[in-house]
């Protein structure tokens, strides 16, 4: 009867051709889910896009004002969105508006051919009637709106929304995902980490660190579902990034003696002997005293500092082969000569640990590290925590990361992942926390 009458079908909220601060009667429609009053209205020439502040909500900038798109979106209301975007847009829609020009990367070339369909079919916002094209500032207006429907926990509204071409701000994805994974949504979450891709590197901010990363690395801890295993793993190299892994360090040599290499295991002038795996090793104790403490200890026990006979030295757990390689580097000198298979060069890690030989030990972590690939990861990795080897640690968790997918088709990795409890699962992301934390910093300077 008002309309009628005559009554400003936008009530007091436009006031001498002048947006107020009053919402709508559109907007308290929408609001309210009244889609006979929607319809109405909308009948009558109300304008969905017309903006009210909202000064009960803390949001960034782009989404201060509600208009009726994040009116319905905030309170669930599908079938009110569905008749919102079926109203055919006004002439002046056409005409950006300065804050529409300045508006950050809204699509507009209509629907993306390439997004994943909408959760429920039955339930999509385009299933009853072809929608209009969408124009920048309705594509905004839906912008705005999946943030609002994601704020209050609509989940398929958004998804909804993104269906129909919508981008994703990280925000409103990491809300998704934390709605989805409360509501056991295992598609949608699986959907939604497919479609992780679509965001942005230069959207990436603490957001994704402080709370994203906990909720991914969270969902892969609980989940059974290899698709959705494999999809985090794809999501933790992408921020990874394929930037070099940080190299490890040589340490500088310190060794005080050395001997011509002809008395390597030459019982001439020999004063110690060491029995490994049943077999002889002759050795020289002037230089085995300045080698580490480790030798130090065992020609003590073996009383080189007495006249009395010396015993053979027996050594367990180190292979025949992999002492003498020891050996060789304390006689000659220099590692250059180390070229090994992986398997070999750990156990002469392990060797280098057991008799406190630092730079040896380095450079066999070196070496790790130069020929890690997929196939003996897990065993550098297991080798370089059992010996407390750090900067070989951290790098294969860099490479875990950087090669995650690849990873996660091998059924040892997974068993390995999944087996090893949260101890490297925290490992890695805190590794990872570090890194996207590195890059944040370096892409603000």
């Amino acid at each position: 009867l008002l309309l009628d009458a005559g009554a400003n079908v936008e009530g007091s909220a436009v006031r001498n051709g002048q947006e107020s601060n009053t919402e709508t009667p559109l907007q308290l429609a929408s609001a309210a889910g009244n889609y006979e009053m929607v319809s109405l209205l909308l009948a009558r020439g109300a304008d969905p896009l017309l903006r009210s502040r909202d000064t009960n909500i803390l949001t960034s900038s782009i989404y201060e004002d509600m208009n009726c798109f994040s009116h319905a979106a905030a309170h669930g209301h599908r079938n009110v969105l569905r008749k919102l975007l079926s109203q055919p847009k006004k002439v002046r829609e056409d005409v950006l508006s300065l804050e529409e020009i300045l508006a950050e990367g809204v699509e507009v070339s209509g629907r993306n051919t390439h997004l994943p369909p909408p959760p429920s079919s039955n339930l999509s916002l385009a299933s009853d009637e072809v929608l209009p094209k969408l124009c920048k500032s309705r594509m905004k207006a839906l912008q705005e709106a999946s943030f609002y429907s994601a704020e209050h926990g609509y989940l398929d509204v958004t998804m909804e929304l993104r269906s129909l071409g919508v981008p994703w701000r990280l925000h409103v994805w990491l809300e998704s995902l934390r709605s989805a994974q409360q509501k056991s949504r295992a598609g949608v979450t699986l959907s939604l980490l497919r479609d992780f891709s679509s965001i942005k590197e230069e959207d990436y901010c603490e957001e994704l660190v402080s709370v994203g990363l906990p909720l991914m690395f969270n969902i892969l801890k609980n989940s059974k579902n290899e698709a959705t295993m494999q999809q985090l793993g794809i999501i933790f190299s992408q921020c990874y990034g394929p930037a070099p892994l940080p190299p490890i360090h040589e340490k500088k040599a310190t060794l005080a003696a050395q001997l011509d290499p002809h008395f390597l295991n030459n019982p001439e002038m020999s004063d110690v002997t060491f029995l490994v795996e049943g077999k002889p090793f002759y050795a020289h104790g002037v230089l085995l005293l300045t080698a580490s403490e480790r030798f130090k200890s065992l020609l003590a026990l073996n009383g080189s500092e007495n006249t009395a006979p010396r015993r053979d030295i027996e050594i367990s757990n180190v292979k025949y082969n992999i002492f003498q390689m020891m050996m060789s580097y304390l006689y000659c000198g220099g590692t250059e000569s180390l070229k090994m298979g992986v398997s070999e060069l750990l156990e002469l890690l392990s060797a280098a640990r057991l008799f406190q030989l630092g730079v040896l030990q380095r450079h066999c972590e070196i070496l790790c590290a130069q020929n890690i690939d997929l196939d003996n990861a897990v065993n550098i990795y297991h080798t370089a925590k059992v010996h407390d080897a750090v900067e070989l640690t951290s790098y294969c968790e860099g490479y875990f990361l950087q090669n995650m997918a690849g990873l996660l088709e091998k059924e040892a990795y997974r068993g390995f992942l999944l087996g090893s409890g949260k101890d490297l699962l925290d490992a890695l992301e805190a590794t990872l926390v570090h890194r996207l934390r590195s890059l944040l910093v370096t892409s603000r300077v």
